[in-house]
């Protein structure tokens, strides 16, 4: 069979990378996208984020497998771009993961930063949807749109409040709105969309995240997931895997809360 391709966000560590790993091992081809702006001055997040050298360590560990893009996910010419170039390359697209974001938080909604809201909204949103608008188009016009899978990465945030984090809720929950509305309008095409929602994952992010508590150890967040451990980036890439499946057609315009059990 011809062998499938794949397009993620986000993908220089962190989920993202463990994801392009996965659809790899599964025998993907993949567009591996990054903004990779973590050893450069104009990074606009509280905390570092992946580096060029992120993103081609993990090329190099596939030559032939994985494209490297450096791209902007606010940018949609830059996306269109990454599909042009996998396009190129590789001649189709199949599956598209929305896997880039940034975290922001440690603050009353009234005492949030207008900065930081625009920064997650531009980001984790626009983001998503600038990814949706450049590749859904690719892969209903390939050779097998009814194999095509659109999944985002969305959060255990997006289906539940969370302590001095609401602008981070707020995004995650329009990511969801936004693959339900997605999946609606692919309805008889066979193409699917469904978000994954991870819970608490050893990820950069995921340190972040307890800075913004003051913790020094993000593994106390494992308290409240009924798993009563952190989860492994590897375990969100395996969910996010079978979402890109064709069996993975079942979950069309459902929420994966692949979360170790998140209570409430």
């Amino acid at each position: 069979m011809t062998r499938r391709v794949a397009l993620v966000t986000g993908a220089a560590r962190g989920i993202g990378a463990a994801t392009v790993r996965r659809l790899v091992a599964d025998g993907h081809r993949v567009v591996a996208v990054d903004w990779c702006v973590g050893d450069l001055p104009s990074n606009p997040a509280a905390y570092p984020m992946a580096t060029r050298g992120d993103l081609d360590a993990l090329a190099a560990a596939h030559r032939d497998e994985i494209l490297p893009v450096v791209a902007d996910v606010r940018e949609r010419g830059a996306l269109q771009s990454a599909v042009d170039q996998g396009l190129e390359r590789w001649g189709r697209l199949d599956v598209a993961v929305a896997a880039a974001a940034v975290m922001s938080g440690g603050h009353a909604l009234w005492e949030t930063p207008e900065a930081d809201a625009d920064l997650l909204w531009d980001i984790d949103v626009r983001g998503v949807w600038n990814t949706a608008a450049v590749s859904v188009p690719a892969m209903l016009a390939g050779t097998d749109p009814a194999g095509a899978r659109f999944v985002a990465v969305a959060s255990a945030a997006g289906s539940h409040g969370l302590f001095h984090l609401a602008a981070y809720n707020a995004v995650k929950h329009a990511v969801i709105g936004l693959v339900k509305g997605l999946a609606a309008d692919l309805v008889g095409t066979g193409a699917t969309a469904c978000a994954v929602s991870p819970g608490s994952t050893r990820t950069e992010m995921l340190a972040a995240t307890a800075a913004t508590y003051g913790l020094a150890d993000p593994a106390d967040f494992a308290s409240s997931q009924l798993l009563r451990r952190l989860l492994e980036p590897d375990e969100i890439a395996a969910a996010i895997a079978f979402c890109c499946s064709r069996e993975g057609a079942v979950l069309n315009g459902s929420v994966v809360h692949a979360d170790g059990g998140f209570p409430g």
